[in-house]
């Protein structure tokens, strides 16, 4: 393992409470640089199995040496289906370190950090076809005006929008240079915050984020054993509120009156948090990682079974 490849987050904190029996079954959902996965495997006992998603190839080629660990590459919305494919019927723990990876933002090819010089690309699965030029070029003003604001709390959403269509309408907008010629005139703010909520808003919209957060909740309330714990670090508002009402009340959001269910169904509840309020990193460990400033930990048990 690389350990310049991602400096993990809250990483005893997101481990050891959801850790309840080390001979256990564990999913890690998004392994990245195997920072988190390494501390579980070190955590656990000889008998501990630990399966392991990463939709990026290159950190499936960042593979930790372990018999106990079953690492596969896909998108952690599919964790259901795999692990019912394993032959595991339900599983002691999961967890979850939402967003980028260091080596991602730091890998220019990437294209997910706005200091890049690179394309407009921003897929965390290289072997999809939607990127971020086909946002940036293709989505009709209205919804670039609801991507921005949804996914991006972008306050001048709008005039973001009808900037990007003008700027399209005389040629294809490719780079992340061109991307910024055309954003730069509408900054507010501090400049990098305001980048970084646009760049989050399209990376999001490029991965369905959001819909891929919502079966792994669904997924993982279903597969956890009563007494398992969730365990899930977000990095943004919007998916932290998507956590705690999951945890708290079952839906994802509370003018609705269910869950949605990416397996079709819409099972009682059964989920209780294990801390009152989110699990912050300390000053020293911002001070070491600035990456580290807006993480939250959520923490949840299994208490009873679907009915």
């Amino acid at each position: 393992m690389t350990t310049s490849y991602h400096n993990p987050v809250l990483l005893r904190e997101t481990v050891e409470h959801m850790v309840v029996d080390k001979g256990g079954v564990y999913v890690d959902a998004t392994y990245g640089g195997g920072g988190h996965t390494q501390f579980l495997l070190d955590t656990l006992n000889e008998k501990g199995t630990v399966v392991a998603f990463d939709q990026d190839e290159d950190a499936i080629k960042n593979k930790i040496d372990d018999p106990r660990l079953i690492l596969l590459r896909s998108n952690f919305r599919y964790i259901g289906r795999f692990v019912k494919y394993l032959k595991i019927n339900e599983v002691d723990g999961v967890m979850a370190d939402l967003g980028v990876s260091s080596f991602q933002l730091d890998e220019d090819s990437k294209g997910f950090s706005f200091s890049a010089e690179s394309a407009l690309d921003m897929r965390m699965n290289t072997s999809a076809t939607y990127t971020a030029a086909d946002v940036v070029n293709n989505e009709h003003e209205a919804d670039l005006v609801g991507i921005f604001s949804a996914y991006g709390e972008v306050r001048n959403a709008k005039s973001l929008a009808r900037a990007i269509v003008k700027a399209r309408s005389q040629r294809p907008i490719t780079s992340i240079q061109e991307f910024l010629l055309c954003v730069e005139p509408l900054i507010m703010g501090n400049r990098s915050r305001y980048l970084a909520q646009v760049f989050q808003a399209i990376r999001i919209k490029v991965n369905d984020e959001i819909g891929a957060l919502k079966s792994l909740l669904t997924a993982s309330a279903q597969i956890l054993k009563v007494g398992g714990r969730l365990s899930v670090l977000t990095y943004h508002s919007l998916e932290d509120r998507i956590v705690k009402h999951f945890v708290k009340r079952g839906v994802f959001d509370p003018k609705s009156q269910f869950a949605s269910d990416a397996f079709g169904e819409v099972p009682r509840w059964c989920l209780e948090p294990v801390n009152r309020k989110p699990i912050l990193p300390s000053k020293e460990e911002i001070q070491n990682n600035s990456r580290a400033r807006s993480a939250k930990l959520r923490v949840a048990e299994k208490t009873r079974s679907y009915e």
